[in-house]
């Protein structure tokens, strides 16, 4: 089974402990005996309100502005002027930066948080761009 293709479970703190989140989740965790030791990977789930509000920002600045973009494009331009790239070596010896992903399982909610405002103060600079928050 590959990493992509492994269930998410989700669970809520209460105090110290760990509650399973739906009916799912608690499925998996009662096929665990008490007192085994599992591992378990703490990460917080993306705001997915953010992630919405984030696409339709490059919506309202390619509406506002006229831009010859879609909004893929726009992001793509966004991510390599805000340095989320991956680098690749071609063979000829030269290394180009391609636009990285900023999908779910490739970014936290932290690191997404500083993209969002890296992308919004570079649309501001670039395009005159304020959200109608800061307005």
């Amino acid at each position: 089974m590959s990493k992509k293709d492994k269930p998410v479970y989700g669970f809520v703190r209460k105090g110290n402990s760990l509650v399973p989140a739906m009916n799912y989740d608690l499925a998996a965790l009662a096929s665990i005996a008490q007192g085994e030791l599992v591992k378990v990977e703490i990460k917080q789930f993306r705001n997915v309100g953010r992630h919405r509000a984030y696409w339709a920002m490059l919506q309202d600045v390619i509406d506002a502005c006229g831009l010859d973009y879609n909004t893929e494009k726009l992001h793509d331009l966004i991510k390599l002027q805000n340095g989320v790239v991956d680098l690749l070596n071609l063979p000829s010896g030269m290394t180009v930066a391609i636009p990285a992903s900023i999908s779910f399982d490739k970014m936290s909610e932290a690191d997404f948080q500083t993209f969002f405002h890296k992308a919004e103060t570079w649309l501001a600079k670039t395009y005159g761009y304020s959200s109608q928050e800061a307005a």
